[in-house]
């Protein structure tokens, strides 16, 4: 039995862009929606995002406590609350989809809301050298240290950061530690949004179109 309290990813509930190996020549988009939602969420913006990747949005593994709707990637309340394991095993899950997905050879990009940023974020970090970018909306960097800290600094793989300035949903101390940590570990850009809840605007979201296609084609 595994030792990751998290289950695996259900193939059966990721909704495609198109077939997997229908444009082999495309990096794979994974789109990881936030707490209480699910893979339907964040694909209804498909039709905004840039041509030339194959996109896929996750369900996450986990049923909030009743009466929350949705989905979720790990557990927010209690005692297990943010436990960054818990993060990590998302992360692991999601990189052990991946990996039955498409072959080691084919580019892939994060694009994370919340919780799905936090899981693409740490996903990033286990796996510097798998991943052409990762896109953190609304989200934040799991504190403590992971062996592979040290190989995501030395490739620094760009990472795209969008906040709202009236966001009060994830907490400060952990938006101050990766205000603190990306710069130091990532290609940083982005910005914080004036007004802006925690949502996102479509501002931001023209932001990350001109991220995305900037970042479409591995570093020569």
């Amino acid at each position: 039995m595994s030792e990751i309290e998290t289950p695996a990813i259900d193939p059966d509930a990721v909704l495609w862009s198109a077939p997997v190996d229908e444009h082999p020549d495309w990096p794979l988009l994974v789109l990881l929606h936030g707490y209480g939602s699910d893979e339907r969420d964040l694909f209804g913006l498909v039709p905004q995002l840039p041509d030339g990747f194959v996109i896929a949005a996750v369900r996450a593994p986990l049923a909030p406590p009743f009466p929350a709707p949705g989905y979720s990637w790990y557990p927010i309340e209690g005692l297990d609350g943010r436990e960054p394991q818990r993060v990590t095993d998302a992360a692991t899950r999601l990189l052990e989809w991946i990996a039955n997905v498409v072959d080691d050879t084919r580019p892939v990009g994060l694009l994370g809301f919340s919780q799905g940023a936090a899981v693409s974020m740490q996903a990033l970090r286990i796996h510097p050298e798998r991943f052409l970018f990762a896109v953190n909306l609304s989200g934040y960097v799991t504190p403590g240290d992971l062996p592979t800290d040290v190989a995501l600094t030395e490739r620094k793989p760009p990472v795209f950061w969008g906040r709202g300035s009236h966001d009060q949903v994830i907490p400060e101390p952990l938006i101050a530690h990766t205000i603190d940590w990306l710069p130091a570990h990532v290609e940083l850009s982005g910005r914080v949004y004036e007004g802006l809840g925690h949502s996102v605007s479509q501002q931001e979201f023209d932001d990350v179109g001109i991220f995305l296609t900037k970042h479409q084609t591995p570093p020569a």
